[in-house]
C-alpha cells in the first residue's frame, strides 16, 4: 500500500479543472509567444455599444478571431470595414470562458507602409541569415583614396551636398560620378548598373551610393534585394548614404559602412588631416551602437515587466468579462434574428403556396396556353399557305417552259394550212398554195410563190 500511494498523489496532481486549464493554456500563449505582427484581411466587424471591437482576421485559408478594446482602438486613425487590409500588432491569448483561441490587438494600421515595413524585416533577415550583412565581410575605407565614386542622382540636392564636403576637404581629389535614379521602379536596375560600371572601370577606390531623404516609398530602391547583392558583392568598399540619419535601410546593412547623411559620407571617405577626427568618428559610431543595444535590452526588459504585470492587472479580468458580456448580448440578438426571420420564410412559404392554387392563376394559365395554341394554328396555316404558294409558282414555271407561246416568244412560228395541218417539210407545199403562220402576237396568211426542197 505504501509504494502505491506516491502513484495515486501524481495522478491527482495532473487532474485540472477546465477552467484551470484554460487559464494555463493563456498564460503559456501570452508568455511564450508575446507579442506578434501579421497582416490579413478584417470579417465579421462587431462594435458593441460597449466599445470593445470583435472581429476576424483571415487570408486564402485560414482565419483567427481578434479583439481589440476600446483602450486600444481609441487609437486608430482610420474607421476600419469588412475587406480591408490591416496590419495588427498582438498579443496571443485564450478566451477562456469559451476556450477559443483569439488575438488581443494592441495597434492596427492599414496595409500598405505596414506592408513595405514587413518586406523589409523580411529581407533583412533573409540576408542576414545567408551572412550578407556579417562584420567579418566588411572591408576598412582607404585612408588616402586616389579618386572617390559618386552613385547618386545628377540632380538632386545630395550631389551637390557631397562635392562641396569633398571640395573643402579635399579639393585635389579626383571625384566621378556615376548618374542615376535613385526613385521609382527604374531606379534599381540602374543603381546595379552604376555600381557594376564602377567596378569594371576600376577608377576609384571607394563608392558612396545613395541619396536625400524622403519617404519609406521613395527610399524603397535601396531596400531591393538586387542592390543589396550589389553592394555586397563589389569589389570596391562602399559607403551607404540614403536618406537622413533617421533613416535605415537594406543598403545600410549590405555596405562596408553606413553614413547618417551623403554629406556625412563624403566627411569619411575624404582625407582627415587630422587621426584623432577619424578615432572620434569612430568612437562615434561604436557608441551610437552601445547606446542602441543597450536601448533594445532595455526595452526588451521593459516589455517583460509589462507582460508581467499585465498578467497580474485586475484590468485583464475586466476586459474578459466585458467580452464575455459582449458574446451573450450578441448571442440573444442573433437567436432573436433568426426566429424573426424562420417566421418571415414560413410565413412567405404559405403565400406562395396560397398564390400558387390561386382560381385566378389557373384561369390566366388555361388562357396562356389557349393563346400560345391559336398562335401556333395561325402560324401553321400561314406557313402551309405559303408552301401552296412556292408550290404553284414554281408548276407556272414549269408549264411556261413547255409552252409553244414560250417559242414563239423567241422569234420562231408556226405554219399551217387553212385546214390547220401543220408544215414539217417544204414538199407538204406547192406553189401558189395559200398558208396561215402564227405569230407570238397575231397570226399572217401567206401565198407561197416558190417551194424549194433543198
Amino acid at each position: 500500500m505504501n509504494h502505491l500511494e506516491p502513484a495515486s498523489q501524481s495522478r491527482q496532481q495532473q487532474i485540472f479543472t477546465v477552467t484551470r486549464l484554460n487559464s494555463a493554456v493563456r498564460m503559456i500563449l501570452e508568455q511564450d509567444l508575446g507579442l506578434v505582427w501579421l497582416t490579413g484581411e478584417l470579417s465579421n466587424l462587431a462594435m458593441p455599444s460597449s466599445g470593445h471591437w470583435y472581429f476576424s482576421l483571415k487570408d486564402m485559408s485560414a482565419q483567427v478571431r481578434c479583439a481589440m478594446f476600446k483602450g486600444n482602438n481609441r487609437r486608430v486613425p482610420f474607421r476600419p470595414q469588412d475587406g480591408m487590409q490591416v496590419l495588427v500588432q498582438a498579443r496571443v491569448s485564450l478566451y477562456e470562458p469559451r476556450g477559443d483561441y483569439q488575438l488581443i490587438i494592441e495597434s492596427m494600421q492599414p496595409a500598405g507602409d505596414g506592408m513595405l515595413a514587413l518586406r523589409f524585416e523580411e529581407l533583412k533577415r533573409r540576408l542576414g541569415a545567408e551572412g550578407l550583412f556579417d562584420e567579418g565581410r566588411k572591408r576598412p575605407l582607404p585612408r588616402e583614396p586616389r579618386a572617390v565614386g559618386l552613385v547618386t542622382s545628377a540632380t538632386g540636392a545630395a550631389l551637390h551636398d557631397m562635392l562641396t564636403v569633398l571640395e573643402r576637404r579635399a579639393p585635389d581629389l579626383p571625384v566621378f560620378i556615376y548618374p542615376t535614379q535613385v526613385q521609382g521602379s527604374a531606379a534599381t536596375a540602374q543603381i546595379v548598373s552604376a555600381i557594376m560600371l564602377a567596378n569594371r572601370r576600376a577608377e576609384v577606390d571607394v563608392l558612396i551610393v545613395g541619396r536625400g531623404g524622403g519617404s519609406l516609398e521613395d527610399l524603397w530602391c535601396f531596400n531591393e534585394e538586387a542592390v543589396a547583392r550589389a553592394i555586397a558583392g563589389s569589389a570596391i568598399p562602399v559607403v551607404s548614404a540614403v536618406g537622413h540619419e533617421v533613416d535605415v535601410t537594406i543598403s545600410d546593412f549590405a555596405a562596408d559602412l553606413r553614413a547618417p547623411t551623403p554629406s556625412a559620407a563624403a566627411e569619411l571617405v575624404a582625407p582627415d588631416r587630422s587621426t584623432r577626427a577619424q578615432r572620434l568618428v569612430h568612437l562615434r559610431q561604436r557608441l551610437i551602437q552601445a547606446m542602441s543595444r543597450h536601448q533594445v535590452a532595455a526595452r526588451h526588459g521593459f516589455v517583460l515587466l509589462q507582460k508581467r504585470l499585465d498578467h497580474q492587472d485586475p484590468k485583464r479580468r475586466l476586459e474578459q468579462q466585458s467580452q464575455r458580456l459582449d458574446e451573450l448580448d450578441r448571442r440573444l440578438q442573433q437567436h432573436l434574428r433568426d426566429r424573426l426571420h424562420q417566421g418571415e420564410r414560413r410565413l412567405a412559404g404559405l403565400a406562395m403556396r396560397l398564390q400558387a392554387r390561386s382560381p385566378e392563376k389557373l384561369l390566366a394559365i388555361g388562357k396562356r396556353r389557349h393563346q400560345l395554341a391559336e398562335e401556333r394554328l395561325h402560324a401553321l396555316i400561314a406557313k402551309r399557305q405559303d408552301l401552296a404558294r412556292h408550290r404553284l409558282a414554281m408548276l407556272g414555271a414549269r408549264l411556261d417552259g413547255i409552252s409553244p407561246l414560250a417559242t414563239l416568244g423567241r422569234g420562231y412560228a408556226i405554219v399551217r394550212t387553212p385546214s390547220g395541218e401543220v408544215i414539217r417539210r417544204a414538199s407538204q407545199v406547192n406553189a401558189g398554195q395559200t398558208l396561215i403562220t402564227t405569230l407570238a402576237e397575231g397570226a399572217l396568211r401567206v401565198r407561197v410563190d416558190e417551194v424549194d426542197n433543198r
